[in-house]
């Protein structure tokens, strides 16, 4: 919508905003370091709305939960939009001077009244009208989100609805005011920065313009082709119909994070080709025909990182790589080197300085600056340039500098694309938990106190309409298939609904649940929402594995 992948705010905004909306988000679980910006916005007076199917941890320190239904977003975003335009509280002037297409959206969400809202959403209608008005009419506000916004067949629409409520209260392009998704990751966003993404380069450049092309085929001596990739989702789509036989995976583990996990084990089994780059013998590393020990990132190598507030900070090695692991950049040469290629054998600063050359965003980010300072974010764009706190000033210009107005989105109400039926009548959630990461690769190898997240969550209505009991082993299936795993019977889960963490695919193959259902501009599947049912035991008829002993060898992986 803004012509950039980056949240539009800093760190210190959300600590000072008047209002924040942690939209699809557990970030007391899953970014706890972020979180604690938060806890100083609430500490200093600021309200916080947490709109989320479970009560969770983080919605316990906000001034109100919304337990929405999975998958209802737009339909929410859409009645507060027509909340905020019926009583008065939009932006008339920002409207006006910085967007496009508030007419069509205007009639578009005239349908979503709050009655509609409340039994689209299940969030009742006084909610829904408090959660608008306290939005719209806050000096300042903050929009933040992460995969339970953008885990679902529409999530891009999701996004845009979010958008939408910015432009129609001028909440986006000035400083305290803004939208920011929260990267799962400490280099999620560098990761898109630096050109990860199948049609741009880094900075975000557009791939198929020839003028962009020609500056990346001068500096690299090469003609590069103007055709966008494919994203991971295309890409399994292309192992199924034959068209991609060869796979180099690099830092990524999609033999357990993928959804309908056990279709993409038997595409990549399939291959003719799989090379594995990793700092642990993953289950896509067992998979591989050739592994590649690399350094770790954080302690073993020297390089920069990009968080969610679009700061490049520098990394430092603290330790060398252990054993035959090797840096990524030295790896990734060498490969070059044989293919053809010669690259010498650059440095971290050395391929720095090509980014800066090439991308008119970082261009101001001298290795020096980043040494010598704390961080800088883009754009940053000449050796003076202090860096960027928050983007799109430009709308607040009277002549948008330029820019053309930022469009309204027209976005439907669309359920999950599973639905419950008879067979299946429980909706399933993932997400993660505190002391866990990703499909546990990192976190598993030590013990914690606080871990959970190898059982299923469930209301206490419905486990005693199954008639199971806390800690009992059940049988879990969608319609792709079963896994066993311990019941945790949760108050504050509602009833039809269930949760679970990925963090143990040792334990509980989670993604065999998962639902692959995907965006069709975002690539993202459906994670957030799968049809599930949970059936007892017989005695004697559960799984013969011992728990504590796949833990034992899922830990002594980790670790060789």
């Amino acid at each position: 919508m803004f012509g950039v992948g980056g949240g539009t705010s800093s760190y210190l905004e959300t600590q000072e905003a008047a209002v924040i909306l942690l939209w699809g988000s557990n970030a007391r679980e899953a970014h706890p370091i972020f979180f604690h910006h938060v806890l100083k916005a609430l500490d200093s007076g600021s309200r916080m709305y947490v709109i989320d199917p479970r009560r969770t941890s983080s919605a316990k320190f906000a001034d109100r939960w919304l337990g929405i239904s999975v998958g209802a977003d737009i339909a929410l975003a859409n009645a507060m939009g027509r909340e905020i335009i019926a009583a008065g509280l939009h932006d008339r002037d920002f409207i006006a001077r910085a967007t496009s297409g508030f007419e069509a959206y205007e009639a578009h969400v005239e349908s979503f009244t709050l009655d509609y809202a409340a039994e689209a959403t299940g969030v009742p209608a006084a909610a829904v009208r408090d959660l608008a008005h306290a939005y719209a009419s806050a000096p300042t506000a903050q929009i933040l989100w992460t995969l339970g916004i953008t885990e679902h067949h529409n999530a891009v629409d999701n996004v845009v609805s979010l958008c939408n409520l910015a432009l129609l209260t001028g909440h986006v392009g000035r400083r305290g005011s803004g939208l920011c998704p929260l990267r799962g990751q400490n280099n999620v966003q560098g990761g898109g920065d630096m050109g990860a993404i199948p049609n741009r380069f880094p900075g975000f450049q557009d791939l198929t313009d020839p003028a962009v092309r020609a500056r990346f085929e001068a500096a690299w001596g090469a003609k590069l082709n103007g055709v966008p990739g494919k994203h991971l989702t295309l890409m399994f789509e292309a192992m199924a119909a034959g068209e991609l036989r060869a796979c180099y995976v690099i830092g990524e583990n999609p033999a357990d994070s993928e959804a309908d996990v056990e279709h993409a084990r038997r595409l990549m089994a399939d291959l003719d080709i799989l090379v594995v780059q990793d700092i642990f013998m993953t289950r896509t590393a067992e998979m591989a025909d050739v592994v590649l020990p690399a350094s770790l990132a954080w302690a073993e190598s020297e390089g920069t990182v990009t968080s969610s507030e679009r700061r490049v900070q520098r990394v430092r090695a603290a330790v060398p790589p252990p054993g035959q692991a090797r840096h990524d950049i030295d790896i990734l040469a060498d490969l070059a080197r044989r293919l053809g290629f010669d690259w010498g054998r650059p440095s971290a600063e050395d391929l720095w300085e090509e980014v800066r050359s090439l991308s008119p965003m970082h261009a101001g980010m001298s290795w020096e600056r980043l040494e010598a300072s704390g961080g800088l974010q883009w754009p940053c764009r000449s050796d003076d340039d202090p860096g960027t706190e928050f983007l799109h000033g430009w709308l607040w210009a009277d002549d948008l500098c330029g820019h053309d107005p930022a469009p309204f989105s027209i976005t439907h109400h669309a359920p999950p694309a599973e639905q419950l039926s008879d067979e299946f009548p429980l909706r399933l959630t993932t997400g993660r938990a505190l002391d866990s990461y990703n499909t546990g690769v990192q976190s598993r190898g030590y013990v914690s106190p606080i871990r959970y997240g190898d059982a299923i969550d469930v209301n206490p209505s419905d486990a005693a309409g199954l008639g199971v009991a806390d800690g009992e082993r059940v049988l879990v299936s969608s319609p792709r298939g079963s896994v066993e795993m311990k019941v945790r019977i949760q108050p504050d889960i509602p009833a039809g609904l269930a949760f679970t963490t990925f963090h143990f695919p040792e334990l509980v193959d989670t993604n065999v649940l998962t639902n692959d259902e995907w965006d069709r501009r975002s690539g993202t599947s459906e994670f957030k929402a799968a049809a599930i049912r949970i059936a007892k035991l017989d005695s004697g008829n559960g799984s013969e594995h011992d728990p504590a002993r796949t833990l034992e060898r899922a830990r002594d992986r980790a670790t060789a």
